[in-house]
């Protein structure tokens, strides 16, 4: 075959080359044929036993989403091997096998992690992917996790557990080669080192000086590995054993999380305790307080408006008097009634007689003193707050298939004695205490309710036809708004006159077929005890959703009367929303001694 300088190649010579190459790549498909085979055989062996005896085990959701990944990255890229392999086949002979086992098992833990990456390791500062999507009303820890970021502590030993994973998926293979001892030998010994090393330590600062050179010999010993043609089946077998065990790592560990936030939440943080507790004491080294008896003739005077606050949070209860206070114009009529648990009750009264509210009255009430048949003292100390409960429905109107989740806040067992702790009155106003006012108030008191008990804002996104799961089998009407508790005028004449105290308790008591806790039980027996009896309040009284609802309008927030800090991240913990946690520490008085030295700063 000739080619002339001057730009002509000879017909004959022409057609010999054509055909020399057409006969080359005709051999190279024929060659084709067994790898092809073998990867299709690969390919089946994900469903099927493997030719050892192997049979896969029954993997839950998260497993076989890994398994379709993996298919998934077959299928994307099985052109391009081919093609690859037309080219090298001649020239690499079967060590393509080892690079293709290789290249899954990179994209395989590449495709499921976007934290961490075994090739290249990479970790995102704070340990939190930037892109993370949150779900805004009721994913709320993920949000707060985002803004309280820290930088990684652990990245040496993410990094370690990483080489860990990719040593114990090629150990098996090298293992069964007679030539490799010295490598086999090698890689067990990094291992073992490696794993001891990480059951001693969870931060990088736990780690030994010389842990880099570690580090290095198992790379060192894991790029050896890599180098020799290993079985797919060995490799993905470890595969499928190391997921196993680190699905069942991150189950138990996301139970953990949400067993701990939950305990965050819901138990009392050491400050505030520290500042119950300081109190205590100092109101028993007090020889002589005077509380002001001149101004018990207020408690019970059916003239002056009357407030109620269920707490057991000396600063909770603090703000919501000194807000409410602030905003009135005419304090001198306001007579507030903080109902306590024995506990708190000393720290209490300290606290409102150290502290002055213009000219408003405070009376501080130990529950446990009162003569009550309908509860003893143990199970009254647990009953006093508001019950918050976290409900999800589906809603048929809508087109979406997801179940919806609220959170409605209604009242407590203790709630429905107040016609009998307060004989006198006539109408008192129930404050949350996890509330903040932001307006006067008094025009409450002139509301004409046409008979009505219960003044509240509605929440006519959850209707009780949509709750029918937690009302059972009673009659109610379908289309009624769920109301809310934070902000209510009740009319306890009214209330005395229906009895409805009574009519509580027997709901309350009404438990249907099967299991049902006694908060389902709380929560029907509230919503059809005031079945027809809510007068409701235009939306604009109260707000409610800054303990939970991150997307809240800021004009909105403008306009409320109150505030309401419904759900898990109540203004005074550190889970509090902050850009919600203004609104409520503006009215705490920040330079107290006793919240200095309990090193209170919310």
């Amino acid at each position: 075959m000739k080619g002339g300088g001057g730009g002509g190649v000879s017909v004959p010579g022409k057609r010999r080359w054509r055909g020399l190459v057409i006969g080359v790549l005709f051999l190279v498909i024929l060659s084709m044929l067994v790898p092809l085979a073998f990867l299709l055989g690969v390919h089946n062996g994900f469903h099927s036993p493997n030719p050892d005896g192997y049979v896969p085990v029954q993997h839950s959701s998260v497993s076989v989403s890994f398994l379709t990944l993996l298919l998934d990255l077959w299928d994307a890229h099985v052109l391009a091997i081919f093609l690859i392999l037309m080219s090298s086949y001649f020239f690499s002979s079967f060590n393509w096998i080892s690079e293709w086992c290789l290249y899954i098992t990179k994209s395989s833990v590449q495709g499921t992690n976007n934290v961490a990456k075994v090739e290249g390791t990479e970790y995102v500062k704070g340990g939190i992917d930037e892109n993370e999507n949150c779900e805004l009303k009721f994913g709320s820890y993920c949000l707060w996790r985002k803004e309280h970021r820290e930088d990684m502590k652990d990245s040496m030993v993410k990094k370690l557990k990483d080489q860990l994973f990719v040593a114990r998926a090629y150990y098996p293979s090298i293992a069964k080669l007679p030539s490799q001892s010295k490598l086999t030998r090698e890689l067990r010994q990094n291992i073992q080192e490696l794993e001891r090393l990480l059951s001693e330590s969870a931060t990088d600062p736990d780690l030994p000086p010389e842990i880099g050179k570690k580090s290095q010999k198992m790379e060192a010993a894991i790029v050896k590995a890599k180098s020799f043609p290993v079985d797919c089946n060995n490799v993905d077998k470890k595969l499928r054993q190391i997921f196993d065990l680190t699905e069942d790592e991150a189950n138990f560990h996301m139970k953990q999380s949400a067993f701990l936030y939950q305990l965050a939440v819901q138990t009392m943080p050491k400050s505030l305790h520290c500042l119950s507790m300081k109190l205590t004491v100092e109101y028993f080294k007090s020889t002589s307080l005077d509380m002001e008896p001149s101004q018990a003739n207020k408690y019970s005077d059916p003239l002056l408006h009357h407030y109620v606050i269920f707490s057991n949070n000396v600063l909770a209860s603090s703000v919501v008097i000194n807000s409410t206070v602030m905003h009135s114009e005419e304090s001198k009529s306001q007579v507030f009634h903080v109902l306590t648990d024995e506990q708190n009750y000393f720290a209490m009264k300290l606290w409102f007689f150290r502290n002055s509210f213009k000219e408003a009255t405070v009376q501080v009430v130990n529950m446990e003193k009162f003569s009550l048949d309908y509860h003893d003292k143990a199970t009254l100390s647990h009953m006093l707050l508001p019950v918050e409960f976290r409900v999800s429905f589906h809603n048929f109107d809508d087109s979406s298939t997801q179940d919806r989740t609220q959170y409605l806040s209604i009242f407590s067992d203790v709630h429905y004695l107040l016609p009998e702790i307060f004989p006198s009155l006539k109408k008192v106003v129930v404050l949350d205490d996890d509330i903040v006012v932001q307006k006067d108030l008094s025009a409450l008191w002139n509301l004409d309710m046409g008979g009505k008990v219960n003044g509240a804002v509605q929440f006519c996104s959850v209707t009780l036809g949509l709750l029918k799961s937690y009302m059972g089998e009673n009659n109610f009407d379908k289309k009624i708004c769920a109301w809310m508790s934070g902000l209510n005028i009740l009319d306890l004449a009214r209330w005395r006159e229906l009895d409805l105290t009574k009519s509580y308790r027997k709901l309350a008591r009404e438990v249907s077929v099967g299991e049902e806790s006694i908060e389902a039980a709380s929560l029907r027996a509230s919503l059809l005890t005031f079945q027809d009896l809510i007068y409701a309040l235009d939306g604009v009284w109260a707000l409610s959703g800054l303990g939970h609802n991150y997307g809240l309008d800021i004009q909105t927030i403008k306009k409320a009367a109150v505030l309401h800090y419904n759900g898990n991240m109540k203004p005074w913990l550190d889970l509090g929303i902050p850009r919600y946690k203004r609104h409520w520490k503006k009215f705490l008085n920040q330079e107290d001694q006793f919240l200095s030295e309990c090193n209170i700063h919310p």
